[in-house]
C-alpha cells in the first residue's frame, strides 16, 4: 500500500500554497515541513502527499506517465476539487466525466506540471 508520494517542484513557496489550500479542501494538513519538503495528511497514519525540491539540486522535471490520484467520496465532489484546482491555477487534462462504467474522474496538472486526478469508483 502507498505510504506517500513525493511530487517535485522548482518554487517551494508557490506550490506549498497552492497544496495547502487544494488538499485543504480534503481535510490535509501539514505534519512534516522544512525548507525543501513539505508533507500533507488527512489522518495521523493514512497515506501522504509531499513536495521536495530535489536532493541533487538538479531542476525538478514531471514524470512522463506518472500520476498522483486522489479518492473522492462521491461525484460531485470530484467535480468540486476538480475546480478548486483549476481556481488555484492548475491547467485542465480532462475535465471530471465517466471514464467507463464505475469510474468518474477529473484530470489536472498542478503548478509544476505534475498531473493528478480526482476520481470516485462507484
Amino acid at each position: 500500500m502507498i505510504g506517500y508520494v513525493t511530487l517535485g517542484t522548482n518554487d517551494m513557496k508557490r506550490a506549498a500554497r497552492f497544496y495547502d489550500e487544494l488538499l485543504g479542501e480534503l481535510g490535509g494538513k501539514r505534519f512534516m515541513d522544512t525548507e525543501r519538503f513539505i508533507a500533507w495528511t488527512a489522518a495521523s497514519a493514512g497515506a501522504a502527499i509531499s513536495l521536495a525540491m530535489p536532493f541533487d539540486e538538479k531542476a525538478a522535471t514531471i514524470g512522463n506517465g506518472v500520476m498522483v490520484a486522489l479518492a473522492m467520496d462521491s461525484r460531485e465532489k470530484v467535480d468540486a476539487l476538480y475546480a478548486r484546482a483549476i481556481e488555484l491555477g492548475a491547467t485542465d487534462e480532462g475535465a471530471p466525466g465517466p471514464r467507463g462504467e464505475g469510474f468518474y474522474a477529473g484530470y489536472f496538472r498542478d503548478l509544476d506540471g505534475n498531473k493528478l486526478n480526482a476520481y470516485f469508483m462507484g
